[in-house]
């Protein structure tokens, strides 16, 4: 067995882990999926990943439970139903564990964040301030090469590392042209997650299949249509991540749509140009339903 089949594979796994996470999934469903027994893949997994299989299913599900906690109205109960813990009680000490509070403390101390950030925010801006704007578009069906990215989103140096090795790889793969759009996933919550392993998907999309199999850790992903509110900003990576933090702490007075469990977009439309970091023009996309 060579290292790019075992490769293959756990690349299938972990695809299967990011879409079905909040499902049942047994022993049976991994085997069947990875081709190898659940003792060998779960070895591989945790050798590629840094994480046991069931140590990263458990890890998404308090995550997104806590994504839900601070974004929805959702009971505690249904969360933890809908990330999938069957039992409240069970669900409650697990997140406790992860986070030092139980869900509805959890909630409590996230409102009141949230509060403080939109304050902060109008006190800065002022009474006359200008609303967030946006607009309302709807991206549709779509396939696109990426390389993940595992760490913090502030360590911008490793991100473009990553960007790199993908535009040199498809450069080499005669896959570039003059019409590539470049784009990054943003899948996990900087503020919920784990560091080390929040998930950043740095990729581009794609006019025609593949002709090929991407080899390592490259791998093809499917977008379906989707509904957005768009954002447009000028600025550098680091004000960028501001614009997000207020996007986020005025959504409720400025945006009032409810948000779709899906992964931010973001587009750079004018990456190829040779100008300064204070022109870098970043489109982001945040799921609405």
């Amino acid at each position: 067995m060579n290292n790019e089949v075992q490769l293959n594979r756990y690349k299938k796994l972990l695809a299967y882990l990011d879409e079905n996470f909040k499902e049942e999934i047994n022993i049976p469903k991994i085997e069947a999926i990875s081709h190898y027994s659940y003792r060998n893949i779960n070895r591989i997994f945790e050798a590629l990943h840094q994480e046991t299989i069931g140590k990263y299913i458990k890890r998404l599900r308090l995550e997104k439970a806590a994504q839900y906690l601070a974004y929805s109205d959702l009971g505690v109960s249904d969360i933890a139903y809908e990330v999938g813990f069957k039992d409240r009680a069970a669900f409650s000490k697990a997140f406790k564990s992860k986070y030092g509070y139980a869900p509805s403390a959890f909630r409590a101390s996230n409102e009141s964040i949230r509060v403080r950030a939109q304050e902060t925010v109008l006190q800065k801006e002022g009474a006359d301030r200008q609303k967030i704007r946006f607009e309302i578009v709807h991206l549709p069906d779509f396939e696109y090469l990426l390389l993940a990215y595992r760490g913090s989103y502030n360590d911008v140096a490793a991100i473009e590392n990553v960007a790199q090795q993908l535009y040199q790889y498809a450069l080499e793969k005669g896959i570039l042209n003059e019409r590539s759009i470049f784009m990054t996933e943003i899948i996990d919550d900087s503020e919920l997650g784990d560091h080390i392993h929040l998930r950043y998907n740095v990729a581009f999309i794609l006019e025609r299949p593949l002709k090929f199999e991407p080899e390592g850790h490259y791998r093809i992903k499917n977008h379906k249509r989707q509904k957005y509110a768009k954002f447009t900003h000028q600025g550098t990576h680091q004000s960028c991540i501001d614009f997000h933090n207020r996007i986020y702490a005025l959504w409720m007075l400025d945006i009032q749509l409810e948000l779709e469990d899906r992964p931010t977009l973001e587009f750079y439309p004018n990456a190829d140009e040779n100008g300064s970091p204070d022109g870098m023009i970043t489109e982001i996309y945040i799921p609405v339903h």
